[in-house]
């Protein structure tokens, strides 16, 4: 894996082994192409950050400041590594249960990325939806921001009260969605 483009572009990037599936380099590719200019001097949250390659990338492309926040100990490590091997500041990496942090968190968000793990069968937990599903989450999304979540293409797009799926795209067995407040 490696952060694509601006500052830290073509640099290779450690993946935790507790991260099974890391977005890839097309799929990262293509939500920062349909994101465009958003990201310069935005407010970044990276949930679910797993080797925080979606922040790396944002703070590679401009964006002002990005929380990493991952429940493993390994995946804070890794991340760790490699904002300093980037050498981008504005980095803060947080260990934590992201939907527990998510309730007590008070910080407002340009971007809020979300990568949970996909819910392969009707007994997983759905992460995005519970998600969705928390206020909390709303009230971190500043005037205008986007929340930018990633499932499985035979996932149908989850709801929350409050949010409206502006987009879905489809790449590979990836979906993006894109919301925006209601």
């Amino acid at each position: 894996m490696r952060i694509i483009a601006g500052k830290a572009g073509r640099l290779a990037i450690k993946v935790p082994k507790a991260v099974a599936r890391p977005t890839t380099d097309f799929v990262r590719q293509a939500v920062f192409s349909i994101l465009g200019p958003r990201v310069e001097d935005a407010v970044v949250l990276d949930l679910f950050a797993g080797s925080g390659a979606i922040g790396l990338e944002a703070l590679s492309r401009g964006a002002a400041s990005c929380v990493f926040v991952d429940e493993h100990r390994q995946a804070e490590m890794v991340i760790r590594e490699n904002l300093a091997k980037a050498r981008l500041e504005g980095g803060r990496v947080v260990r934590a249960d992201v939907h527990a942090w998510v309730s007590r968190d008070i910080g407002r968000y340009d971007l809020i990325f979300a990568d949970p793990p996909y819910a392969k069968t009707s007994l997983d937990r759905d992460h995005l939806k519970e998600l969705l599903a928390k206020p909390g989450l709303l009230e971190r999304l500043a005037e205008g921001g986007l929340m930018v979540a990633e499932c499985s293409t035979s996932t149908k797009s989850p709801e929350g009260p409050g949010w409206v799926l502006s987009e879905r795209r489809e790449y590979g067995s990836s979906a993006i969605l894109l919301y925006a407040a209601a």
